[in-house]
């Protein structure tokens, strides 16, 4: 009979779903070659030699926040001199200095606002859909949707729509954290709950939004708690395949209550990267960050089931960089990440939010 992790392996190589028993051995014995060969045989199998990346910026509105999750390095109370809030005539010049750069994602994210309510961010919306109107809007975690949503007095499915009405086209998958209740309830204790995420993420599928998912790993967590996050979303996919593509992101210790925890290493986020691109098998797309692990293991991440890194950014995000990752100003060119792609040994593609080659492309 074969060796037990073997038998794992080959179904991996058939393109058969594994099971979470399955999942945690390949975790916990697999060498790295063997998860880089099986995800990147997933890869392949799902994207061929294709390595994606659209032209994308952040407006982050506020880094004021009614929750205080452990991780956090990104929040501010009011009245620090590193919080910001911007005006509505601040965040339409951000999206006015984009203009003519080719832009085909604005990614809006901020903390969830104690005093902005819904018709706010419809307006925002509006205004930045008015500025760049060839950007797709992808907007608000669920956990800052749900609490804007639920303050209007509506159900998700209707707030959803308003916001769809104003403009919104696509929902980012941060918020998700760790879905194990018991450990969200000892790092982000106040803030919204797993079947609030999953909540927000079901009806936005079912009314034909695009969104990600994410999780965030390397704290107290373990490996069961990792994969249990994983078939969570494997379950809700196989119902709505509403998911384009996971991202892992990777717990940043500076500057936040957990920080005497320290970091994960690479070879960690290497395993991490493979484990989901294998686990994952209905999710289209696996996306290593770069702003967020930095273009160096983002290359790396390559070899380990990646097919996305993201955008060139224009050094337009604060929340990883106030959290130590390594580019402090994060930007990165179309030339790098086609250098990227080919040293990879792979195809770059630019892409548009929703994974259609752009005409840039094409060419």
């Amino acid at each position: 009979m074969k060796d037990r992790l073997e038998h794992i392996a080959d179904k991996v190589r058939a393109g058969a779903r594994i099971a979470p028993d399955e999942a945690l051995r390949l975790a916990e014995e697999a060498p790295l070659w063997l998860l880089s060969e099986l995800a990147t045989g997933v890869r392949r199998r799902l994207n061929g030699d294709k390595l994606y990346y659209n032209r994308n910026i952040h407006i982050e509105p506020t880094n004021l926040c009614l929750f205080n999750c452990r991780f956090c390095s990104y929040r501010r109370p009011k009245g620090s001199p590193e919080a910001w809030d911007y005006t509505m005539e601040e965040i339409e010049e951000l999206a006015r200095r984009q203009r003519g750069r080719g832009i085909t994602e604005v990614h809006i994210v901020g903390g969830v606002h104690p005093d902005h309510d819904l018709e706010y961010y419809c307006g925002l919306i509006r205004r930045v859909r008015s500025i760049l109107p060839e950007a797709a809007v992808k907007a608000f975690t669920a956990i800052e949707l749900s609490y804007m949503i639920r303050k209007a007095g509506l159900t998700v499915r209707e707030g959803l729509q308003r916001l769809i009405d104003a403009g919104m086209q696509a929902i980012p998958g941060g918020g998700a954290e760790i879905f194990d209740e018991e450990l969200r309830t000892r790092i982000c204790p106040d803030k919204g709950s797993t079947a609030e995420w999953f909540e927000v993420h079901r009806t936005a599928h079912e009314l034909g939004l695009h969104t990600n998912a994410t999780i965030l790993y390397g704290h107290i967590e373990t490996w069961r708690h990792r994969i249990d996050h994983l078939d969570r979303l494997r379950t809700l996919q196989d119902r709505t395949r509403g998911f384009d593509a996971f991202v892992p992101l990777k717990y940043r210790n500076y500057g936040n209550s957990m920080s005497e925890i320290g970091e994960v290493s690479v070879i960690e986020d290497l395993k991490m990267l493979a484990l989901c691109r294998i686990y994952l098998d209905n999710v289209p797309h696996l996306k290593a960050y770069w702003v967020m692990y930095g273009k160096a293991t983002a290359e790396l991440a390559l070899q380990f089931g990646a097919d996305d890194v993201d955008g060139t950014i224009d050094d337009s995000t604060k929340i990883y960089s106030m959290a130590g990752a390594d580019d402090r100003r994060p930007v990165m060119t179309v030339a790098e990440v086609e250098r990227m792609a080919r040293e990879a040994g792979l195809r770059p593609v630019e892409r548009d939010t929703f994974y259609q080659e752009t005409e840039t492309s094409k060419r």
